[in-house]
């Protein structure tokens, strides 16, 4: 009895998830690879992948579905502050990674260190972020091969996750992510966010997450630019206060890290503030509003 021959591989262009420095993450013109180009030149649209190293057996790479990463987003954090204050920059957010509504993870470092001038916190899936560090960590290793003495500044940062994101945006597969970038390189302080569509901007004072309904105001009333470390310390952690005792999907675990002119960018260890919960409204909170259980 006859065995039917297999169905013929469904062709398709493989994606490429390296980081290309001419025109961003997951995509190689023709003309950079030879070898890509002559294997699509000769198939049409190559199928079959095999390791570098030239061992193993090809697999052929057939998707079942549309690529449909993080729509949904599943591990996230919440807020992250920001602030300028005389001689630096610093932010601030907790440690919590939250599996949906549950508190599941609580020792995660939300704030990271991009190079000697620059500091990044994140709100929003932990996965996406994490491969953004992927992109900045094989861009701080570019720097570093070089070995010319120079960096990428925080304004050169920013402007290229403003890029990252908005390409992925354009895919319809944005990373899940607001991003606040924060730095000093040759005297210029600068504090910018970026949204997981490409929105982007520059201020003294930021919040993303869910801080930008309750930190904003209190960074509009008492916040300068020339106000001591201790002051901006102080008021940093006013600000975490009423966001914690306001945000069920924060917790009382923070870290704040910083940059300044000529030192190197610290993380501190983790903190908790005082929070208060004897306030009278907190006894009936219902009371003045009938049909509330």
């Amino acid at each position: 009895r006859g065995v039917a021959a297999p169905p013929p591989a469904r062709t398709m262009i493989p994606t490429r998830v390296t980081h290309n420095p001419i025109i961003g993450p997951g995509v190689v013109p023709m003309g950079v690879d030879p070898a890509y180009d002559a294997q699509y030149a000769k198939h049409g649209a190559p199928t079959r992948h095999v390791a570098s190293h030239g061992n193993g057996r090809p697999f052929v790479v057939e998707p079942a579905t549309p690529n449909t990463n993080t729509q949904m987003p599943y591990v996230t954090g919440t807020t992250v502050l920001g602030m300028k204050y005389k001689g630096g920059v610093m932010i601030a957010c907790d440690t919590l990674a939250s599996y949906g509504s549950t508190k599941r993870y609580k020792s995660i470092d939300r704030v990271k260190v991009v190079n000697s001038t620059t500091i990044i916190g994140f709100t929003g899936e932990l996965s996406d972020f994490d491969y953004t560090m992927t992109l900045l960590n094989e861009l701080s290793t570019t720097d570093f091969c070089e070995d010319d003495g120079k960096e990428l500044s925080p304004m050169e940062i920013h402007s290229y996750l403003t890029r990252v994101m908005y390409n992925r945006r354009n895919k319809f597969d944005p990373l899940w992510n607001s991003l606040v970038v924060a730095g000093v390189k040759n005297g210029r302080i600068f504090l910018g966010m970026v949204g997981m569509i490409g929105q982007h901007y520059e201020d003294s004072h930021i919040a993303a997450g869910f801080g930008n309904h309750v930190a904003r105001p209190l960074f509009r009333e008492k916040h300068s630019d020339d106000m001591s470390e201790e002051d901006a310390r102080t008021l940093m952690e006013s600000c975490l206060k009423a966001c914690v005792m306001r945000d069920k999907s924060m917790m009382n675990k923070f870290q704040i890290a910083k940059v300044e002119e000529g030192k190197a960018p610290e993380i501190s260890e983790p903190f908790s503030v005082a929070t208060e919960w004897n306030l009278r409204s907190y006894h009936n909170p219902t009371e003045f509003a009938p049909g509330c259980w």
